[in-house]
């Protein structure tokens, strides 16, 4: 791959006149095309902290071209099913399992600006977090992401990803109240980023404690169609970029430690490597998985806006050796947007043990492969066994529980889980 260097910059605020945010179709899966012909002004992004210094991080890495086998799983693994354990939710987009925590609770984030408890089978009534209020609300945007701190039984702090009623991302970081474990304590925000959105959608809006301790935070490249700004091999925007950022410190400083990735909608780090697998949503033609060990997650460009996944998409400039390939995408005949998902390390499926989960919002196609750094292996179709009267629809994310067990969300409102027959 390119060896980019170590940038270093300054975020500052400047007085500039942004464009209108505007919304794509109100039925657009998550990262779809937006229109073309607006005016183009560069976002600048901001934070809270006022003075961060991110930070271009690389490590020299190739991988090599996908194995693109797919298959039916045999019959030793096919017994599973989909079971539903919740429904009635309001555009769930993210379910996540606290680490530690004796209750063995269940977060589901609701894109309209809730998060909901789900215990023993069961959502709690109340909500434990409501920022209704705050959040805007077009396709792609609302309250995006949920990560809890690596030392939440201690520390009772969690970050949130959401946009607010100008569109901009905010990441923030929140107490639970001392007094009721149930209910985050709104009077302890602490803002950690803040990036300013140039239009309304391709706002990724993941966030994700790796390996390393430090939050992940996935950014699209700002928004419309094509990248107007820029933004995917641009060192000098937070836009299209992979972040880490130290919460830890009294200062967080925001690292880039990835570029060109065009919607990174769900990646997730294999918990027993530390290997990370990012779905980035295409543009007109692919939909591609990447995936980079666990040793060598950082300085990786993705090409976006130069290459589609392994395509090239600026031909004038296409050099498709300076960039890290997807291990696996397919084109608009299969799907049109793709939903990351996560690796299967639970114990109710052990021939799964190991396999990688993902899917496409809009046609529902459920796929699994196990990947190694000599490329994937056991590409397997699932849609006929999960799905064979195709009732499914706009799968929005993945989620697993406390054992390890995967999780699907339906942005109509249901939450499935995978289970043996």
């Amino acid at each position: 791959m390119s060896r980019f260097a170590l940038v270093v910059l300054l975020l500052a605020a400047a007085a500039c006149k942004r464009p209108a945010k505007v919304a794509p179709p109100a039925d657009a899966p998550p990262g779809r095309v937006s229109p073309t012909d607006l005016e183009v002004v560069k976002p600048i992004g901001s934070a809270n902290p006022e003075t961060v210094s991110p930070t271009v991080v690389r490590d020299d890495m190739a991988l090599p071209p996908p194995s693109e086998a797919l298959g039916a799983p045999p019959a030793d693994v096919a017994g599973v099913q989909l079971v539903r354990v919740a429904t009635d939710l309001e555009r769930p987009v993210a379910l996540v399992a606290p680490p530690d925590d004796p209750r063995r609770r269940l977060f589901v984030v609701e894109q309209v600006g809730q998060i909901r408890i789900l215990e023993n089978g069961n959502l709690k009534d109340g909500r434990f977090l409501d920022i209704r209020k705050f959040v805007s609300r077009d396709n792609e945007q609302g309250l995006l992401g949920l990560a809890f701190h690596p030392r939440f039984a201690e520390n009772r702090k969690l970050y949130i990803n959401y946009t607010d009623r100008g569109g901009d991302t905010h990441v923030v970081e929140y107490q639970v109240s001392a007094t009721d474990p149930d209910r985050v304590d709104l009077a302890s925000e602490r803002p950690v980023l803040r990036v300013e959105q140039p239009y309304s959608n391709h706002n990724g809006g993941h966030v994700l404690f790796g390996p390393d301790g430090k939050l992940w935070v996935g950014l699209g490249d700002g928004g419309a169609a094509g990248d107007p700004l820029k933004a995917g091999q641009d060192d000098k925007q937070l836009l299209s970029k992979m972040l880490r950022i130290d919460v830890d410190a009294a200062s967080p400083k925001v690292e880039i430690v990835a570029k060109g990735l065009r919607n990174p909608w769900r990646y997730a780090f294999d918990p027993a490597t530390g290997d990370l697998y990012i779905g980035d949503v295409g543009q007109n033609k692919w939909e591609s998985i990447f995936v980079v060990p666990g040793d060598k997650l950082t300085g990786h460009n993705f090409g976006w806006s130069v290459a589609e996944g392994r395509h090239c998409f600026e031909r004038s400039r296409c050099d498709m050796a300076s960039f890290t390939p997807p291990v696996a995408d397919y084109d608009h005949r299969v799907g049109c947007s793709v939903t990351g998902g996560v690796v299967y390390r639970g114990k109710a499926l052990p021939g799964l043990d190991g396999v990688y989960f993902y899917a496409d919002y809009c046609t529902a196609v459920i796929r699994s492969f196990r990947w190694r750094p000599d490329g994937i292996r056991q590409h397997w179709e699932w849609k006929p066994i999960l799905d064979p009267q195709s009732r499914l629809g706009q799968i929005s994310s993945f989620g697993v529980d406390h054992d390890g067990e995967i999780y699907l969300l339906l942005l109509g409102g249901d939450i499935l889980r995978l289970s043996s027959r």
